[in-house]
């Protein structure tokens, strides 16, 4: 069994759900898992380590719709994907507004596997 030693929880994302720059104005890849302090995203677009960014991604505002959370982000670390010129990016949520980040907080405590 593997224990997760995390302090805030991830959700898996079975969807798929696009991860955009907003500097770019494209789409980089595709949420894998988000917490309220960080995501894995399945990277379709070379990323720099160490590098900052400015990331949007859709979620279910709970009313049939969606809204765009925006967060700026800090690129921990990369590794390749099996797939072809993808990667795995590890961030770390450097900003991200208190409407934002109580939307996202809803959203992941209503969608966790029952333990």
């Amino acid at each position: 069994m593997i224990t997760n030693t995390r302090r805030a929880p991830r959700l898996q994302i079975p969807a798929l759900i696009p991860v955009w720059d907003r500097m770019t104005d494209s789409v980089i890849g595709r949420l894998s898992n988000v917490s309220e302090t960080g995501m894995l995203v399945i990277a379709s677009e070379p990323l720099l380590e160490d590098a900052l960014y400015q990331l949007q991604f859709p979620i279910p505002d709970g009313r049939g719709g969606e809204i765009d959370i925006d967060v700026g982000v800090h690129l921990l670390w990369r590794t390749p994907a099996h797939t072809p010129n993808h990667c795995w990016a590890g961030f770390r949520f450097l900003t991200l507004d208190r409407p934002h980040r109580e939307q996202l907080a809803r959203w992941i405590e209503g969608n966790l596997p029952a333990d």
